[in-house]
């Protein structure tokens, strides 16, 4: 029986606070941290392989979203995530398409996720780490690899808490 299913994003179906910290710079030996919070709600689309999220950081960049689009193959057992935004990231320049997917499977609580994919002009790996932490807390990290996956540089990390339903407020 495979480790991981097609119900392996369920524990993200909700509504979420997220602190969120981001290198500034990126590939470059920086250690400038930004941190912000933000919303996140997940939800299953019908036909029960994919599920779409939102991420809203009124703080950070008022009227930017993020959104991730995961979608389950049941033939390769493994799933893609798209990641893009409301100002044209994660879409192709040239085309105007999705970008590539980052594309894995979990592993019990921890699932990863990579591709191959270009930052600045240059040949990168990208690498998404979930772990599901509790039925309320779960961690996202994004890394970049320069050099094929060799050595990882973490760019990006959100900790989820999730909401309770009639108040959005922590549920810890």
């Amino acid at each position: 029986m495979p480790s991981h299913t097609v119900n392996d994003f369920d524990f993200l179906v909700g509504t979420w606070n997220t602190r969120q910290r981001r290198l500034k710079k990126r590939l470059c030996g920086n250690q400038e941290w930004e941190e912000f919070p933000a919303t996140v709600a997940m939800q299953k689309l019908p036909g029960d392989v994919s599920n779409f999220d939102t991420m809203v950081a009124d703080t950070w960049r008022p009227g930017w979203v993020g959104m991730a689009l995961r979608i389950y193959n049941p033939a390769t057992d493994l799933w893609s995530i798209f990641w893009f935004t409301n100002d044209g990231g994660g879409l192709d320049e040239k085309t105007g398409t999705l970008s590539q997917p980052v594309v894995g499977k979990f592993h019990g609580d921890e699932g990863f996720f990579e591709c191959d994919d270009s930052f600045e002009g240059a040949p990168i790996r990208v690498r998404y780490h979930w772990t599901r932490i509790s039925a309320n807390a779960a961690r996202w990290q994004q890394s970049f690899s320069p050099d094929g996956g060799k050595t990882w540089e973490m760019n990006w990390v959100a900790d989820f808490e999730r909401r309770t339903a009639a108040t959005g407020v922590w549920s810890v």
